[in-house]
Order: C-alpha cells, then structure tokens, then sequence
C-alpha cells in the first residue's frame, strides 16, 4: 500500500463544484467574524470577557498560565487575525483556500469544547442540560453554524485527485 503525495488537489472554494456564490458569502463573512473578532483580542474588555472560557478549558488554560490573560488573548487574536488573512488569500490562491478554512474549522472546533468546560452553559432553573443559557451557552451554540461555514469551504477547498478518484 502506498501514500501519495499527491493525493489532494487544492482549489479555491469558489471554484469547486455548486454555487460560487454562497461559498464566496460564507468566505467574506467569516472573513469579517475573524477580523473583528481577532482585533477585538487585543482590548482588555474582549481579554477579561474570554478568559473564564481560556482558564476552565482544558485545551487553552496553558495560555493563561504561561502569558498571562491579555497575553493569552493576544495570542488567540494573532490566530483570528491570521485565520482572516489567509481566508482573504485564499479568494486567489488554492492552498490559501483550504489553509483558512481548516484555520476556521479549528477555532469552531476548539470552542465547541467550551460547552462542555465552561462552568454556566446549563441552565439550572430550566432544568438543566440540554436547557442552555444566554451567555455562556447560546453565545457557544452558534459556533455550530460557523463550523459548518468552515467545513463547507474547507470541502471546496480540497478535492481528490482525479487518479486516486479512479481507484
């Protein structure tokens, strides 16, 4: 059995089979999200907001430890800012494409744990879990339709080589 290195062909989103249009409105408002978001990371109002979700989560509570808050939401506005920058690229270049979108997917990913690390995601006078609340737990759901956004263009992004397709 062998590996190809070439077993992926990376494309631009927008150019892969279906409606260029919807990919296009999904890249340019992430675009936006990370941009804004990303530049957000940098005051101490967003530092102080996103720090109970770094210092409960399992995956990021080495940041606080290590940069401290405003320094740990620097550095996850340096990973938003470059998600945006290589989504921005990605609208010319193929490996740009699929590099943003998985970048995207990734962050979607990683906040989506925070439903379940975040203390205050379960409602305790509705009942519990799965009655979630306002803030934390809403503010998180919504992460699941910008996964979607990410996996989409990351799907467009990255399409089987035509000989490995054959087999």
């Amino acid at each position: 059995m062998s590996i190809r290195a070439n077993q992926f062909r990376f494309q631009i989103a927008e150019r892969s089979t279906g409606s260029r249009t919807g990919l296009s409105l999904l890249r340019w408002a992430l675009v936006i999200i990370f941009l804004w978001f990303g530049a957000m990371k940098f005051t101490h109002y967003e530092a102080a907001g996103i720090s109970p979700f770094i210092v409960n989560s399992p995956l990021m509570e080495w940041l606080n430890s290590l940069f401290g808050v405003q320094g740990a939401s620097d550095v996850v506005g340096l990973l938003e800012l470059s998600t945006a920058v290589a989504l921005t690229i990605g609208s010319i270049q193929p490996l740009f494409s699929a590099l943003g979108a998985a970048m995207s997917a990734a962050t979607y990913l990683i906040t989506l744990t925070f439903m379940l690390s975040t203390p205050g995601v379960a409602e305790a006078t509705a009942g519990g879990f799965p009655a979630i609340s306002a803030l934390p737990g809403q503010f998180l759901l919504k992460d699941v339709v910008l996964l979607a956004a990410s996996l989409s263009l990351l799907l467009g992004s990255i399409q089987a080589s035509r000989a490995d397709a054959q087999q």
